[in-house]
């Protein structure tokens, strides 16, 4: 009989100053004595201190890790300091490199985790998947989706608004993520679950319907983001897997993590992939691509720093990252056909 295990956030807190309450948002969760708290060093300037009272009013001991970056040998080092310090709970407090690496942290030895996202860039806040890059190439590992998610819209808002429209590319993407889903039922008789993937779709809804409102205030629309991101997060966790919200549009981002690291945020390099694997499709491309324009969302890869000879090398790249079949595996473009689906798109 076909299964697959479903795990979800217990608890989630959105709204304005809730790091306040951090202390009693843990308590009420697991009343941890212990915590690691994985950031940043930008993060911990700014806001350690009300982390640190919020945490001393219900009398938590901490601890801080501050990270860099998402590799195994980091996540070997905060493994290392969760025994030693005897730890109960994990704090991933930052963005995606620091979820990340608490998530899967607290996955390899069996502690709880709590996310903490400081900007709107990702859909990760939610979801049971960590990211890791490693050696130049990107690993998705099955970890745990959080106890509990806290998102301080004040903090989040805070953020440079480039990472808030790189979560729309992020949410947008899910229109050919869910397409390659149903691909993969219908050739390769994958299982594929109607409601999860209507609930991915239902985040790159709003986000079309509403690109105008977004593009001329996305601060205050923040709220939304944030709350699709996580949304996109509890799919992924129903489903079992990333495939209601990770495609070829996904592939085609981490191709150029390889090939052109440091060259743009993920979720714009989704967004631009989006409006590529919705063209293979014969999808309204050009609405997505509208959409991303309103948002103030790069369409141009040369707007993130990519030339075409790396986008066309990362398409070709893209299905040889990873064995789960999407749009890419199936058509296998040409070089010459990949330049062409460049210029028909007007992404480069």
């Amino acid at each position: 009989m076909d299964l697959h295990f479903m795990e979800l956030p217990r608890a989630v807190v959105v709204g304005k100053g809730v790091i306040n309450d951090l202390g009693m948002f843990l308590s009420k969760l697991k009343t941890p004595k212990r915590v690691l708290i994985i950031s940043d060093g930008r993060i911990k300037s700014i806001y350690g201190d009300k982390v640190e009272g919020a945490l001393n009013s219900e009398e938590i001991k901490y601890f801080w890790k501050i990270v860099k970056v998402a590799d195994f040998a980091t996540i070997k080092e905060v493994g290392k300091e969760i025994l030693e310090l005897k730890v109960d709970l994990v704090i991933g407090m930052g963005g995606g490199t620091c979820i990340d690496i608490a998530k899967l942290s607290a996955q390899i030895h069996k502690k709880s985790f709590v996310s903490i996202p400081t900007n709107a860039a990702h859909d990760g806040i939610a979801s049971p998947f960590a990211s890791i890059k490693d050696s130049g190439k990107p690993y998705s590992i099955v970890s745990s989706s959080p106890l509990g998610v806290l998102a301080d819209i004040e903090i989040i808002s805070s953020a440079p608004e480039r990472y808030a429209k790189s979560g729309c590319g992020d949410l947008i993407a899910k229109f050919t993520a869910v397409r390659d889903w149903q691909l993969g039922r219908d050739d390769k008789g994958e299982y594929y679950g109607e409601y999860a993937a209507n609930l991915a779709l239902l985040g790159a809804q709003i986000i079309l319907k509403n690109s105008e409102k977004i593009g001329m205030d996305i601060v205050k629309n923040v709220r939304d983001i944030v709350e699709a991101l996580i949304s996109a997060g509890v799919a992924a966790g129903i489903a079992g897997s990333s495939r209601p919200c990770s495609g070829a549009e996904h592939l085609f981002s981490h191709a150029l993590d390889v090939i052109a690291p440091s060259k743009g945020l993920h979720g714009e390099k989704c967004g631009i992939g989006t409006i590529i694997i919705a063209k293979l499709y014969d999808m309204d491309w050009q609405k997505i691509k509208e959409a991303l324009i309103r948002i103030g969302a790069p369409t141009k890869l040369s707007s993130i720093s990519i030339t075409k000879e790396e986008a066309v090398e990362a398409i070709l790249l893209a299905p040889k990252l990873r064995e789960r079949y999407t749009i890419l595996h199936k058509i296998q473009l040409s070089k010459a056909e990949a330049e062409d689906l460049l210029d028909a798109t007007g992404v480069v």
